[in-house]
């Protein structure tokens, strides 16, 4: 059994990540977030220690160390974007693996820094890259693989998420700290195209506000146009009333069915990590290059067959 810290407990993800420490049958030893709406334990594990001022939950952390029975093994981080660096290192520092949600960091910067403390610690850091453990995703990665034509696949992708007037006053809304849309909610389709279709080897972007984003990536196996969007307005007619969100993804005009299968992948991720097979800070490079590259780009467009349909209209 091995001994967990989560940092960032009364986040959204957070208690995807409690339910993996407890079905890989370890033990979540503290909790920590600014934020005391964190009921949720109570149903997982309500022994946990909990902390609201990072000082005392460090300084909890540390005294643990000086038993072999309750010093911690792994740092669980759930908090906002922007300090995802600074809670890495402090895990790693602590003498802990950590697992960390996306984006790992927003620049490459960041990422090469990480890579300093890992050698400064003997530590490593870890990544969740869920779809990556997506069975719809390891099938269309398979038939790639195994095509034999030199056609790169066309690739649409389609990502709606409606949300209220709640996420602009939020964190999420403040690109200082999520980093924008296409950083926010598209850093793990991008980790997801890179999986399946191999290296970038362009990147254009085609538009950009507060709430969507548009633009066109060529990979070593697919041509992708992609559109990111937090406005319920943009959603398809078919949907409106129905749902609040609206996902595909097509690949030479076949849509990709994966919207199911989400429950257990934090769990297979940790079952993962715990087995060594966990994804790292070179397996994240990759889809972080992507976001900082289209967050520093200026919109360009090269010929309108390479903008998404949903865009169009909106350029």
């Amino acid at each position: 059994m091995k001994n967990f810290a989560l940092i960032g407990a009364s986040g959204y993800i957070a208690p995807r990540h409690m339910k993996a420490i407890k079905e890989t049958e370890n033990h979540l030893s503290v909790c920590y977030d600014i934020n005391d709406s964190v009921g949720i334990i109570d149903s997982i594990s309500p022994q946990s220690e909990f902390f609201t001022q990072f000082e005392r939950f460090y300084d909890h952390a540390y005294k643990l160390k000086r038993n072999d029975n309750t010093r911690l093994d792994y740092v669980s981080i759930c908090s906002p974007n922007y300090l995802h660096h600074s809670h890495i290192t402090a895990g790693l520092r602590l003498g802990c693996d950590v697992i960390c949600e996306k984006p790992l960091v927003p620049t490459i910067e960041e990422l090469d820094d990480l890579a300093l403390v890992e050698k400064e610690t003997g530590k490593k850091v870890y990544n969740i890259l869920q779809l990556r453990h997506h069975q719809a995703i390891l099938d269309l990665k398979k038939k790639v693989e195994s095509s034999t034509s030199d056609e790169k696949h066309e690739v649409d992708l389609t990502y709606i998420t409606s949300r209220g007037k709640w996420y602009m006053e939020s964190w999420k809304g403040d690109p200082r700290k999520s980093f924008g849309v296409a950083t926010n909610i598209g850093v793990h389709f991008f980790d997801m195209l890179h999986f399946i279709f191999g290296k970038l080897q362009r990147n254009d972007l085609h538009f950009m506000n507060d709430d969507k984003a548009s633009g066109y990536l060529e990979y070593e196996n697919a041509r992708v146009k992609w559109f990111l969007s937090i406005d319920a307005n943009d959603l398809p007619q078919s949907v409106v009333g129905k749902q609040p969100t609206f996902r595909s993804i097509t690949c030479d005009n076949e849509e990709l069915e994966f919207s199911g299968g989400f429950t257990d992948l934090h769990t297979i991720s940790y079952q993962e990590i715990l087995a060594g097979r966990g994804y790292g800070i070179e397996d994240a490079r990759h889809c972080v290059e992507t976001v900082h590259k289209i967050r520093q780009g200026k919109t360009h467009i090269e010929t309108q067959d390479e903008v998404h349909p949903f865009v169009k209209s909106q350029l």
